[in-house]
């Protein structure tokens, strides 16, 4: 076939064609699956045995490792997942992401009529779709998926021209060069999977070009020693917005790749021999000689590596977690301040320690909800698009954070309330419970106050000085309130004060009342523009929300409930 731009354009369609029927078929996996990776998450514990399950439940149920790796980079960002918890977690999905090129080895280039399978698989699935139930959809997104992932495959072996002398000439030239051709073809399956952001779709292109002759079973395992490489991209660029703990995480996974790609190559002779052999007893013929047999050896690669790679590393992840350490040093509080400090629901303790333990990460949360203040603050009065930007982003990422360590407390919490024996320490339990839920909801307050000042921003509207000034009032009074819960969280029970905390609440309220009176009247008499006058009201009005929940956690801990 000559090579041509309406070639390149028909194999760039079909692997568009089979990246997008994966990811449609990744999406209607996790709706199908429910809450069953929800309840894989919730086993992540220190085991590191577990966490490579975990990995691998989840990676087997989404069939796509880069989406459970930036979960976890996520997770560790938040602090509710540790980093040797997440390098186990890493590994299993490494193992988890092979069951798709067993699947396309034996599926998709087997000789099995499935291309013309799929149409009638689509034809089945559609009505599905129209259906109230929503599994059936999901079900119906399953096998959409699943059919254009084999299409795609199908319209990519149609399409993938011949070889030829000339075509083929400048990777001739790469295949003399003894062992420096093994590691340039390794660079080339860095690049595929960094470019199509799949190792698997990467992983069937490679078998095409082998299918078709371009090339040759050594170079192919080398490609594929790439792609392991090159699929940990995806999560060291989700944890460049993240902190010190994201970045390590990220960085375990590539160093994890890495020294299995170099202990690989070290035996790279010796371990494709083996394969070979086990590839000629199974299918009667070997892949050196035969470019049929070489989806197996692949695919068999692909499994033994990341299968071998995990036996052999998950005795060193203490000692992985080290190495990332000094690779991503700490810049100092700021990096961190995320992770959960003092609670470990892995370790048992009387539930007495435990409630102090819980105090202590509680002050922490509030703590972390007072610096969403000062971020809505600097983003009242910022005039930097960019600086304006990167408040945005961070009110939104700590809104996550906050969310994610109420559902850590909560889980310790109620943990600790099984264990529980009389009913001072369960009321104590409810009270915290009862704060964690106010802590939270300041977060989401805080996080809705930034999206309203963004739609300002986008619809270039202004406050008057006076508007601005009042809303930073209004903040000063918060900041109050904020030390105030503060000081009685660090006082013990029985000298938890309510009069402060009742002092500044009734200020807070004097103001709002004050500042919506105004604010009517200036509507009334078309003072300033009315869209931002909305917005000025939704703010000053959430101020004083934010205040009712900072009373709240006083009141919890004077045990008013």
């Amino acid at each position: 076939m000559p090579f041509s731009l309406l070639v390149l354009l028909k194999l760039a369609g079909s692997l568009g064609l089979f990246i997008y029927g994966m990811k449609v078929m990744s999406e209607g996996l996790q709706k199908v699956a429910g809450n069953g990776m929800r309840r894989l998450l919730d086993a992540m514990t220190s085991n590191r045995w577990r966490g490579v399950l975990t990995g691998l439940g989840i990676t087997t149920i989404i069939q796509y490792s880069s989406a459970t790796t930036v979960m976890v980079v996520s997770f560790v960002n938040a602090g509710l997942l540790t980093l040797r918890q997440a390098i186990s977690v890493i590994m299993g999905a490494n193992i988890g992401t092979t069951l798709k090129s067993v699947l396309i080895s034996w599926l998709g280039f087997a000789n099995i009529p499935l291309a013309e399978l799929c149409i009638p698989i689509i034809g089945v699935a559609f009505p599905l779709m129209f259906l109230r139930n929503d599994r059936l959809k999901a079900l119906a997104q399953f096998l959409i998926g699943f059919a254009l992932l084999f299409l795609g495959l199908e319209f990519m072996r149609d399409n993938m021209p011949g070889p030829s002398a000339e075509a083929l000439a400048f990777l001739r030239d790469l295949a003399d060069l003894g062992p420096v051709s093994v590691l340039l073809f390794v660079l080339i399956g860095f690049l595929m999977a960094v470019t199509l952001q799949s190792s698997s779709a990467a992983l069937a292109l490679t078998m095409v070009l082998c299918e078709n002759g371009t090339i040759g079973y050594p170079l192919a395992a080398a490609i594929v020693m790439g792609e392991n490489i090159g699929t940990t991209i995806t999560a060291n660029v989700a944890a460049l917005v993240g902190n010190v703990w994201a970045k390590r995480a990220a960085r375990a996974h590539l160093l994890f790749n890495v020294i299995g790609v170099a202990w690989a190559l070290l035996l790279f002779a010796p371990y494709l021999h083996l394969i070979d052999a086990g590839v000629r007893r199974f299918a009667g013929g070997s892949p050196y000689t035969e470019p049929g047999t070489i989806k197996y050896a692949l695919a068999s690669l692909h499994v033994s590596f990341n299968v071998l790679n995990t036996l052999l590393l998950v005795w060193a992840i203490p000692l992985l977690e080290r190495v990332v350490t000094r690779m991503v040093p700490s810049r100092g509080d700021q990096d961190e301040q995320y992770r959960l400090e003092y609670i470990d629901t892995d370790v048992p303790m009387p539930p007495e320690l435990s409630l102090l333990e819980a105090r202590k990460e509680i002050l922490k949360f509030g703590r972390l909800c007072r610096r969403m203040l000062g971020m809505i603050r600097e983003l009242l009065v910022a005039t930097d698009p960019r600086e304006r930007e990167r408040l945005l982003r961070d009110v939104a990422r700590y809104e996550e954070i906050t969310d994610r360590i109420e559902e850590e407390v909560i889980k310790y919490l109620t943990k600790t309330g099984t264990e529980a024996r009389n009913e001072e320490i369960s009321a104590r339990i409810q009270g915290m419970l009862a704060m964690i839920g106010d802590l939270e909801r300041i977060g989401d307050i805080f996080f809705q106050m930034s999206k309203a000042m963004e739609r300002k921003m986008d619809d270039r509207l202004w406050f008057t000085p006076e508007q601005r000034q009042n809303l930073l009032e209004m903040m000063d009074l918060l900041d109050r309130a904020f030390e105030v819960m503060f000081r009685n969280m660090e006082a013990e029970p029985a000298a938890v004060s309510l009069d402060a905390a009742v002092v500044v609440e009734q200020q807070i309220n004097q103001l709002r009342d004050q500042l919506r009176k105004v604010h009517l009247r200036s509507i009334e008499g078309g003072d300033y523009n009315i869209r931002s006058g909305l917005v000025y009201n939704d703010l000053f009005s959430s101020c004083e929300k934010v205040g009712d929940h900072l009373i709240n956690v006083s009141e919890a801990l004077a045990g008013e409930l």
